[in-house]
């Protein structure tokens, strides 16, 4: 089945203000919703309403970091969402960043890998509604058991960017959720997976012809992502190390303006999509044709109506 993922809620429009848009979505093509979490709405919330307003839309996190709630708790939230959506809600989970886990949310960040595996092995568990007693490499769980699973249990994909994660979530996730990468890299990251796993990436898109315009606001987002430690490794890997040494450079220095301004368009282009929509929905597009399963749309305002943005980026029918 071909799929086609947008990300909500948009940027500067209130939430129960989507229901709207999110009620059309399967109608113009759309399989799939999926959230984020940061520091704006919560992962789940938005998906419990998207859940009553179409109920046709296989609904996602991407991601909810595995530090942040307890074991029990991000248990407890995946079946709820998955009792309002049966077979239709995907738990994605990562390991996420320093500054989300221990500068905003006091947790310590600490062996991402085995936090990961180990999150995953428990909900694996927990999600079938059997009790759980175990000790895990970095937490220990003593009878736990859902008052309330879900049938079925909600798929699990893991948050993965190189090849050390992208082989535990073929292994033992239902796929794999990546961030931050072109058109031309997925065959390098579907390589790591393997032909059958289910593989989904958000995709930045900024619908507008003035480019300008559109590589001003991805050079500040690409300087804010990729000097995340975990990010400047996968661009490493990627190829992309030598294009972004200076940013880098510039970012570490604490010259945050000169970060931005040294990113080289060509990295911009491959990273944030833009141009008209057509064009865009069209580059959208040939991320699938390189090999990845699930494109979600992550919407950059542009100043123009994002719901009409939605609509012209729908998948061609």
């Amino acid at each position: 089945m071909s799929r086609w993922g947008l990300t909500i809620p948009l940027t500067g429009v209130p939430l129960t203000a989507h229901r709207e848009l999110v009620e059309q979505l399967p109608d113009l093509g759309y399989t799939d919703a999926w959230t984020a979490e940061t520091a704006g709405t919560d992962a789940f919330t938005p998906l419990v309403l998207a859940s009553q307003w179409a109920p046709q839309l296989r609904l996602g996190t991407a991601i909810v970091p595995v530090y942040t709630r307890g074991p029990g708790l991000l248990a407890m939230q995946a079946a709820t969402l998955a009792e309002l959506a049966p077979g239709r809600f995907v738990l994605g989970i990562g390991a996420s960043s320093p500054v989300i886990v221990s500068n905003w949310n006091a947790a310590a960040f600490e062996a991402p890998f085995a936090r990961s595996r180990d999150t995953l092995r428990f909900l694996r568990a927990a999600l079938t509604g059997e009790k759980v007693t175990e000790k895990y490499e970095t937490f220990a769980v003593s009878k736990f058991r859902l008052e309330r699973p879900a049938d079925p249990p909600p798929s699990i994909m893991l948050a993965a960017l190189r090849p050390g994660m992208l082989r535990l979530a073929a292994r033992e996730a239902d796929g794999a959720i990546t961030n931050w990468l072109a058109a031309s890299d997925v065959p390098r990251v579907r390589a790591e997976v393997g032909p059958d796993v289910e593989l989904a990436a958000r995709i930045f898109v900024c619908p507008t012809e003035d480019a300008e315009a559109a590589r001003g606001l991805g050079r500040m987002l690409i300087s804010s992502y990729l000097t995340v430690p975990v990010y400047a490794a996968f661009h490493e890997w990627l190829g992309r190390g030598e294009a972004l040494a200076p940013m880098h450079e510039a970012w570490a220095a604490g010259d945050r303006q000169k970060a931005n301004q040294v990113i080289p368009d060509s990295v911009v282009d491959e990273l944030v999509i833009h141009g008209s929509v057509e064009s865009c929905r069209e580059q959208v597009q040939s991320y699938v044709d390189n090999g990845l399963t699930t494109p979600v749309i992550a919407l950059l305002p542009t100043g123009e109506d994002p719901f009409e943005q939605v609509r012209g980026l729908a998948p061609r029918r």
